[in-house]
């Protein structure tokens, strides 16, 4: 049975805005991963974990999971914790 996990991926560390963060990913897992001798890599046959779906909201997701016999694993993001302060509280400690 295929085995999937539904999330938010993370926000570019890169960069501060937020944008393409609403979206969620169905992600398969990797079924009897190899190792390749000459070069150490992990290697799969199985072309399932080369596909991730996106999916505008989680209901969506998990109504095509159900729908296709897929075995999911929700993951919530964390929330971000925003403390607001101004620019002179550099200055005051």
């Amino acid at each position: 049975m295929k085995k999937a996990k539904i999330y938010i991926p993370n926000k570019n560390p890169m960069q501060s805005g937020l944008g393409k963060t609403d979206k969620w990913i169905l992600e398969f897992e990797t079924r009897d991963p190899t190792r390749n001798p000459l070069m150490g890599w992990e290697s799969s046959s199985d072309t399932l974990t080369e596909l991730k779906l996106e999916f505008s909201s989680k209901e969506l997701a998990m109504n095509y999971a159900k729908k296709n016999n897929i075995d999911f694993e929700i993951i919530e993001p964390n929330k971000r914790k925003i403390i607001k302060k101004s620019y002179a509280d550099n200055f005051l400690k």
